[in-house]
């Protein structure tokens, strides 16, 4: 089974709001997940995300792998894959 973390889609239409979650890479993009680690909200200037950063270094050290937005987002925070 691989574990991936990513963004899953919230909010109302053009507003969007993301929740940062550790999902199986086999389930649809807003379904079923394993732990929300944080929240992601583009529309803020600047950009506001918040983690959880003892479950973010938990799951990576467990193998998860961040999808291309969610390192970004991980490097901001001075998180290293």
């Amino acid at each position: 089974m691989a574990v991936k973390m990513r963004l899953k889609r919230m909010g109302k239409k053009r507003n969007p709001i993301y929740r940062i979650v550790v999902a199986d890479s086999r389930a649809p993009r807003d379904g079923r997940f394993i732990e929300e680690v944080g929240t992601y909200d583009p529309n803020q200037d600047p950009s506001i995300f918040n983690l959880k950063e003892e479950s973010v270094k938990k799951w990576l050290a467990n193998g998860a792998q961040p999808t291309e937005t969610v390192g970004k987002l991980l490097k901001i925070a001075g998180i290293e894959k």
